[in-house]
């Protein structure tokens, strides 16, 4: 998955300039294409949401299915203002959103600390507006929280990592920590993309310093 966006558009564009979008979202499969569960809502009640950005989300969602606990994953689009965008159009940086992983998961199997452990890494949070050799604004690192105690547990963990990283020679994390906002599926094949392409390609690489 390569940027088809100006390496030199690195900036979030404002919502007044941002393009329109649909009203009308898109189609998916209705079962995650790894374990089966539904994809979308209803979900089990005992479930928790949580959503990040970490570079191009083929590879990201794969890392968060493999955690034992999570019930299911699915990649779209957020933190932006078009509404409904497609994927050519989030690429183009004209939409401000970032490419991100949905992930359900049972908080009594795996906590949410340990799915930030797997976020922090998977990638380098070092590298603002790009992972690796993708760049553009969809590419930036971001932690986009559903409640009061998930932000102050993301930046916590931003504070303990950013130490350990300092000490380890790497400059200071560009990772954003927000409120979840709308939340637009991305098109099916997007959808555990590596799963049905194991050869895939994947542009993650962390830093090497444990979290």
């Amino acid at each position: 998955m390569f940027n088809k966006a100006s390496t030199e558009n690195m900036q979030l564009p404002s919502a007044s300039s941002a393009l329109p979008g649909r009203s009308t979202s898109v189609e998916i499969a209705t079962s995650h294409y790894v374990n089966g569960n539904p994809i979308q809502a209803p979900y089990p009640e005992n479930l928790e949401k949580a959503l990040f950005g970490f570079g191009c989300f083929w590879g990201a969602e794969k890392k968060m299915w493999s955690i034992e606990g999570v019930y299911i994953t699915s990649v779209g689009y957020s933190a932006g203002s078009t509404p409904n965008p497609s994927y050519e159009e989030v690429c183009s940086g004209l939409t401000g959103h970032n490419e991100v992983v949905l992930v359900l998961f049972d908080p009594e199997l795996v906590s949410y600390e340990s799915i930030l452990q797997v976020f922090w890494q998977a990638h380098n949070p070092t590298q603002g507006m790009r992972q690796g050799n993708d760049q553009g604004t969809q590419y930036r690192s971001g932690i986009y929280t559903y409640s009061d105690k998930q932000f102050e547990t993301a930046c916590h963990s931003l504070k303990c990592y950013a130490e350990k990283l300092k000490d380890s020679g790497f400059g200071e994390i560009t990772t954003e920590i927000k409120a979840a906002t709308d939340f637009y599926y991305a098109e099916t094949y997007h959808q555990q993309y590596l799963a049905k392409n194991p050869g895939g390609y994947c542009g993650l690489g962390g830093t090497g310093v444990e979290c």
